[in-house]
């Protein structure tokens, strides 16, 4: 059994946009982080990145928030505690469809949500040839399929994308996405910090495809101080 003294900490900021189920989705998460030796606080408000106390003593933030504003100084909050060596991690728009407006957000996490076709859609999701023996990924399958939210991202210098899909030509993809490739999972340094990014999550039942639910955990550990 791990020790108190031993746990890492781990701060699950959840919130935004109720359609990404920000309590319910974490919820299915937060047993694995505490099986996996972390103490777990959860905060539902933003204002939390202003104290750096906590921030400071935090070695993952889980974020589900969906769309959202952040203040400068809660972003500056966070951003600080990342470079100074916090993980983060998250899914879907939780993470990069956060805080629209603030680019130094973006800029951080790598990569923001442009569009994705209406309705779900059954695609391919592809790892990374080149990248198939990284921790988040490796001794997955080469191809994981899905039925869900399909997003085109567009995404910053440096990240390092160890899965992607393909979009199709089918009705309601517009001609400007088709045959794009787009990175899914992603991930990226901050200073000392790292941070883990899947676009995979918009209804609970993704996280029943075994390949999906893995991934995001191991990105959450991966992210960990």
């Amino acid at each position: 059994m791990t020790s108190e003294t031993s746990l890492r900490r781990a701060l699950v900021v959840r919130g935004g946009w109720e359609g990404h189920a920000p309590v319910e989705a974490t919820d299915r998460f937060v047993p694995f982080l505490r099986e996996s030796g972390f103490e777990v606080r959860i905060s539902d408000s933003l204002d939390v990145y202003t104290d750096a106390e906590v921030m400071a003593a935090t070695d993952l933030v889980v974020q589900c928030w969906t769309m959202g504003e952040i203040t400068p100084e809660q972003r500056a909050g966070l951003a600080g505690a990342v470079r100074g060596g916090t993980g983060l991690a998250g899914w879907h728009g939780g993470i990069c469809d956060a805080f629209r407006s603030d680019a130094e957000y973006q800029f951080m996490t790598g990569g923001q949500f442009v569009m994705h076709p209406e309705g779900f859609v059954r695609h391919t999701v592809e790892v990374v040839p080149e990248r198939a023996h990284h921790p988040v990924v490796a001794g997955l399958p080469e191809r994981i399929e899905v039925d869900t939210e399909q997003y085109l991202v567009h995404t910053g210098p440096g990240i390092d994308v160890l899965a992607t899909s393909t979009f199709g030509a089918g009705e309601g993809i517009p001609a400007e996405a088709r045959g794009a490739t787009c990175p899914v999972v992603w991930t990226h340094r901050w200073g000392a910090g790292r941070v883990f990014v899947s676009t995979i999550g918009h209804k609970l039942d993704d996280f029943d495809v075994e390949p999906v639910r893995v991934i995001t955990e191991r990105g959450m550990l991966w992210a960990a101080r």
